[in-house]
């Protein structure tokens, strides 16, 4: 698909609307009727997903955010290439390498850090909805919970990416602390370098 289309404009499969509209009657069963503030990857597929998900439209409050992404690829229609370069980056690691023409995912935890910050700052906003729903990708979200939990690259390296339509939910416990709802399949060991690992 890559050859002929660029990521951002790549449109939701049946499969993907069947996904998506499964994860809505989990996540309007989570939020009940409570307001929620969505941010949305500008991707089309994403905001596909968004309205396939069905959310009471009282009850949300929903902005196009540049910085949740997916990660640029660069430029994919040489398949030979994307080979090559696929190859790299498993050798290499997925933090760190930085696809030609596109970016590391070092540099998608750097733009998640920034739209972090932000985050922060609207939450004390008087009327800020009580729940917050990011519309983005399986990368992304894997480095918005490693900027959030503060997870090292070793640790972030072992985990995989969640399936298309699948969902994870930070619960505030009692101690004030968020925890994941479940936590992301492990492919390996963290192999860490030293005392952060």
């Amino acid at each position: 698909m890559y050859e002929r289309e660029p990521d951002h404009a790549l449109a939701l499969t049946e499969t993907g609307l069947r996904q998506a509209e499964e994860a809505g009657k989990g996540l309007r069963e989570l939020f009940g009727q409570e307001r929620i503030s969505v941010y949305v990857s500008p991707y089309r597929r994403t905001h596909e997903t968004f309205q396939a998900l069905r959310l009471d439209p009282q009850q949300v409050r929903v902005r196009e955010e540049p910085r949740l992404r997916e990660q640029d690829w660069g430029n994919w229609q040489d398949r030979d290439d994307i080979r090559l370069q696929k190859a790299y980056r498993d050798a290499y690691g997925h933090f760190f390498y930085r696809f030609a023409q596109g970016e590391s995912g070092a540099d998608v935890y750097d733009r998640v850090g920034s739209f972090l910050e932000s985050l922060y700052r609207s939450f004390e906003a008087p009327d800020h909805p009580p729940n917050v729903l990011l519309v983005t990708h399986g990368l992304t979200m894997r480095l918005f919970c490693m900027r959030w939990f503060h997870w090292s690259v070793a640790e972030f390296e072992c985990l995989s990416n969640p399936g298309n339509g699948e969902t994870r939910a930070l619960l505030l416990g009692e101690n004030g602390r968020y925890r994941l709802d479940r936590p992301f399949e492990r492919w390996r060991e963290p192999e860490p370098y030293g005392i952060t690992g």
